[in-house]
This record gives structure tokens, sequence and C-alpha cells, in this order.
């Protein structure tokens, strides 16, 4: 890893791609439940993603439970969830927003699991965090069902608690890690698919789909996947987590922006509030330690 903690111009924009890639994810994935079931959306995107790839990548060093939980929760479970809240009316906008509160989750999950005691300051930005969530629940109605917001806040936990297994595998590569994820994710997926989609809507899905949903589906795999991910991981592996992380601070200010640009999503007062709480109490959490750092320099000193 390297020892500078700036990432260089081309690193930035590398960064920022990335960042634009997965805020505007959230537009392909309401494109592609236009037309496609979601337990079938999500099956053709672990398919793609796997496959053939998953015959040139070596497997992830670690037991296979490890490697199965990744999979089921990571994958099976997070996109699952979230493609469903978002075809049961959670706005895009707000679904890039809702999913960040992931960060909370893996905050108490590493607790109960690795005992990793959080302070004081990780708590706060916990509530501050919770309460945008409030103000996104007391908002039920129009682009916000309660049942999608439900959804979503599963996903984001089904996203944390994979985290809790990533910690105990070694990857040879993000990538590598990425693809056989969704290779264990693409059974369940499909039989899940199979008995709650149902072989007619299957059916009617795949003989009317169009181009709009096959290049949604398309930038969900090859852009957001594997183009987002690998950029990720190579960020990732060279500079220190806590430079890069402060980056996914951007996806939902860029799903909000891009969901008002292409789908008229209306950014109201109320979403604005949502966002200053739920992207504070990330602040805080984040930028922790310089936080602590700057009020110690302002503190009065003691006579």
């Amino acid at each position: 890893m390297s020892t500078s903690i700036n990432l260089t111009p081309k690193h930035i924009f590398l960064a920022l791609v990335t960042v634009f890639v997965w805020g505007t994810n959230f537009i392909a994935i309401y494109l592609g439940l236009k037309e496609l079931p979601p337990f079938l959306f999500c099956t053709i995107r672990f398919a793609l993603s796997a496959l053939p790839f998953v015959f040139f990548l070596p497997r992830p060093k670690a037991p296979i439970i490890y490697i199965l939980g990744f999979g089921l929760f990571n994958f099976a479970l997070q996109f699952g969830l979230l493609f469903s809240g978002i075809y049961l009316g959670l706005s895009p906008g707000l679904a890039s927003l809702v999913m960040q509160v992931q960060v909370f989750f893996s905050i108490g999950l590493a607790f109960l699991f690795f005992k990793e005691k959080p302070d004081w300051f990780k708590i706060l930005g916990s509530l501050v965090s919770f309460a945008g969530i409030g103000i996104v629940a007391a908002h039920v109605g129009g682009d916000v069902t309660l049942v999608g917001l439900i959804l979503t806040l599963l996903a984001a936990l089904a996203w944390a608690s994979g985290n809790m297994f990533t910690k105990k595998i070694n990857a040879g590569s993000p990538l590598s890690l990425v693809v056989w994820g969704n290779l264990i994710a693409l059974p369940f997926m499909a039989a899940t698919s199979y008995f709650i989609d149902g072989t007619t809507a299957i059916t009617n899905s795949l003989e009317n789909i169009s181009w709009i949903a096959i290049g949604a589906i398309a930038y969900v795999v090859y852009v957001s996947t594997h183009l987002g991910y690998g950029i990720w991981g190579s960020l990732i592996k060279m500079y220190p987590t806590s430079v890069v992380v402060p980056f996914t601070l951007l996806i939902p200010v860029v799903g909000f922006l891009s969901s008002a640009l292409f789908l008229d999503e209306q950014l109201t007062d109320w979403k604005l509030w949502a966002s200053f709480f739920i992207m504070g109490g990330l602040i805080f959490n984040l930028f922790e330690k310089k936080i602590l750092n700057l009020i110690n320099l302002i503190k009065p000193n003691k006579v």
C-alpha cells in the first residue's frame, strides 16, 4: 500500500468516475425494473457478472462458509431487497441515500460479533443519520412507500452483514471476490425468481425486453459491477481506506441529481433535510479523528 495520504489527480479522477457510476447505477436499476421483475433482473445480473469470469479468476482464500455468507448477504440479499424496494415504490434518489446507513449497521454488527466497541462520536453520528431516515419515513406516500423503505433498509443491513464476512476472506483481487460472490448468489436468486416471479412473468419479460432494459442490464453488470468494483478495489489497495472511503459521500448526491435530471424526481425540502442528517452522520463517522483534533485545538487551555 502506498504511504501517500493524498490521491494523485489521476486517482482522484478514477474515484470520481466510480462515484458517478455507482450513483447513476440506481437509474439503470429503475429502468430495468420497468420491464423485469426484481428477482429475474437480479438473476440476470448475477449470471452475467459471474460468467465466464469465474473460470479465469481464482477462488478467494477462505473457508467455504465465509464465501457462502459473503455471496448470500452482499449479493443475493442486498440486491434482491434493494431491487424489490425500488420496484415497490422507493425512488432511485432516496434509495441511493438510504443505502448509506449500511455504515452504521456495520458498526453495530462489528460490536456484536467482533467486540469492536464504537466510541461516543460514532454513536452520535448513527443517531444523526437515523434521524434522517425518520424524516424519510414520515413522508411515506408519493415516491416513498413504507414497504419500499423497509426493504431498502434491510438491503443496507444485508450489505453490512456481508461486510462481516468480507473481513474473513483473503481475495487475490477485489474483482475476484465480486465475481465469486455473484456466482454464489446466482442459484439462490434463480430459485427465488422461479418461485416468486413465476415462469409466465419470466417468459413474458424476456420475450418483450427492450433495448433500454438490455442497456440497463449491461450498465449494472459491466459498468457498475466490473468497472466500478475494479477501480475501487485498486484504489483501496493503493491508499489508506480513510483516504478513499469519503468519496462514497458523493454517491447519494449523484443519485439525487441524476434522478432529478433523468427521471424528474422532485428535490423537495424534506428530502434535502433527510440528506443533511444522513450525510451529516456519515461525516461524523468518516472524519471522526479530524473533528476530534479540531475540537482539541480550539479548546481553551486549562490554567
